[in-house]
């Protein structure tokens, strides 16, 4: 269990904010299969861009389960400070401040993961969004701009010197990338050194990788990102492994098929048919990897333009294999 705040979590695994992924449908599959604390897709501070029809998808949504954190991403603390505030009077419970994203577009504009390289920056934005509001403020980092420059530690004691509740750490640099493997010292420094929470992330893709991270770096929590891409049963199963040390059975094909059906329908609701279908395609993809038969399945998905097509191959597809099976 840890807390931000005053929000205590009843275990110790958070959903990563990742762009284009986490939006209200996904983020609900995750809690119900036992994430106790999910973040929304980064919104962008600049006023201009609030209402805009990729921004409307990723604001606060009242019926997330509290508390519901909103990301911010930028680089002008007056900006953030008066987005966060926005965010709050809509409904936002928790700020996450976003320092940890390396996309090329983003660290262009000396955002996401390029204000590790601007300590003083990142001092005035955590200072200017904590007096903007009352709710708690965190931020999510990696472990320095490249291997020669780990300034963790410095941004984690200015966060927690600003008052910010806690710090999400990937274990990568920014000129990282995604590439290699992450490392677990520097974060694992990082919690000796503050008080506030530390959350660790970065290629927890197992139960048993999380049961290690968790010993190794005695975080508060751990942070799955990519690991949850079709696959939200993964925080079940880590949940089960820290709680029994013995691996959970895989969800059955009809467990997949609901959960994917839920998944869709989701989305052309939130997206709209046409935007819907898009979006769908991708999840579908990460979904077929570990099914059989997946690419042939992926493949035809992709070349459907209508939602009740593509509900129509997966059931196809699940009535097939079920019977098979």
């Amino acid at each position: 269990m840890f807390q931000i705040g005053p929000y205590q979590f009843e275990n110790s695994l958070v959903l990563a904010p990742m762009a284009g992924v986490t939006d209200a449908v996904f983020r609900k599959l995750c809690r119900e299969q036992g994430a106790a604390y999910t973040l929304a897709e980064m919104v962008a501070s600049k006023k201009q861009l609030w209402e805009s029809k990729k921004s409307s998808t990723r604001h606060v949504d009242p019926n997330d389960p509290e508390p519901r954190a909103v990301q911010l991403i930028g680089t002008d603390p007056q900006e953030l400070a008066e987005a966060a505030a926005w965010q709050a009077s809509q409904g936002a419970q928790i700020i996450d401040l976003n320092m940890g994203c390396p996309a090329k577009k983003v660290c262009s504009i000396a955002a996401g993961s390029a204000l590790m390289s601007d300590p003083q920056r990142i001092a005035e934005i955590f200072q200017a969004v904590s007096e903007s509001v009352d709710i708690p403020v965190t931020v999510k980092t990696r472990t320095g701009t490249d291997a020669q420059n780990k300034n963790a530690l410095q941004i984690a004691f200015l966060a927690q010197e600003h008052g910010l509740k806690a710090v999400s750490i990937h274990g990568r640099t920014r000129e990282d990338k995604f590439s290699g493997q992450a490392e677990y010292d520097t974060i694992k420094s990082v919690k000796q050194a503050v008080q506030i929470p530390v959350i660790a992330n970065g290629d927890i893709c197992s139960p048993e990788q999380a049961d290690f991270v968790l010993k190794y770096t005695a975080c508060d929590a751990i942070m799955i990102g990519r690991a949850s891409q079709g696959n939200p049963w993964i925080f079940r199963e880590i949940n089960h492994y820290l709680r029994h040390t013995q691996k959970l059975a895989e969800p059955s094909l009809l467990e997949k098929r609901e959960t994917i059906r839920r998944h869709l329908l989701g989305l052309y609701e939130l997206y709209g048919d046409t935007h819907g279908v898009r979006i769908a395609r991708k999840h579908l993809g990460w979904y077929s990897q570990s099914m059989p038969g997946g690419t042939d399945l992926r493949k035809q998905f992709n070349r459907l333009t209508e939602c009740h097509q593509q509900l129509q191959l997966v059931e196809d597809y699940f009535n097939r294999n079920i019977k098979s099976n």
